[in-house]
């Protein structure tokens, strides 16, 4: 009869375990494919016109504390499983679809090696604008309770764009938050979830660059 009562206690832990943690072995490192796709059936008509046919991409820089993660998820034990970006480093995995997305829209990009965000270099650049965007917050922190997992999103942004014809570079500074409730916070419902948000941020900078 002891026996079956523990067995009984052992399995109620691990279906508990099942519906919290996120699927695979714990305390892992998971890679979200982190990526920026329009939304269906958006379009940018204007975006050619305003930032020209040729566009240079600085380099992204990630001005985070620790760069090497996006998010943590900790399991009802107390157990930290964390996730980093695909392709990694997370600036990486930003210029890659941004210079992707870009390409689709008829504008060649260039990547530049530097650029200090001053109007003066912008008349000595081969492209008609440049592009660099500063990470200043890009991290997912889940905690699992009973029957439920806690999620909480946050995305800062500092875009910099310099247009030539103008003279001038236009800074904008974007954030995005959402807090959501799961039964189970697995990897592939948080990747869908911060891709989402990047559409969100990127398709009205995007509509509206300066």
């Amino acid at each position: 009869m002891r026996g079956s009562r523990w067995s009984f206690v052992l399995f109620i832990g691990l279906f508990f375990c099942y519906l919290v943690l996120p699927r695979g072995a714990i305390g892992e490192t998971y890679p979200l494919s982190v990526r920026y796709e329009p939304l269906k059936g958006k379009e940018f008509p204007s975006l050619q016109q305003r930032i020209g046919p040729h566009l240079g991409l600085a380099l992204f820089k990630d001005g985070r504390v620790d760069p090497s993660r996006i998010g943590v998820h900790v399991s009802l034990g107390g157990v930290p499983t964390y996730f980093k970006s695909e392709p990694f480093p997370l600036e990486k995995a930003l210029t890659d679809s941004l210079s992707g997305f870009l390409s689709r829209s008829g504008i060649k990009t260039l990547p530049l090696s530097s650029w200090d965000g001053s109007t003066e270099i912008l008349r000595t650049l081969e492209t008609d604008s440049v592009l660099m965007v500063e990470i200043k917050q890009f991290w997912t922190e889940g905690k699992a309770d009973l029957f439920r997992t806690r999620s909480k999103t946050s995305i800062g942004l500092l875009i910099h764009l310099g247009v030539k014809k103008e003279g001038k570079v236009f800074s904008k500074n974007v954030e995005l938050e959402k807090e959501v409730t799961v039964a189970r916070l697995t990897p592939g419902r948080l990747e869908k979830m911060i891709n989402q948000m990047l559409s969100d941020i990127f398709d009205a900078y995007f509509s509206n660059p300066y």
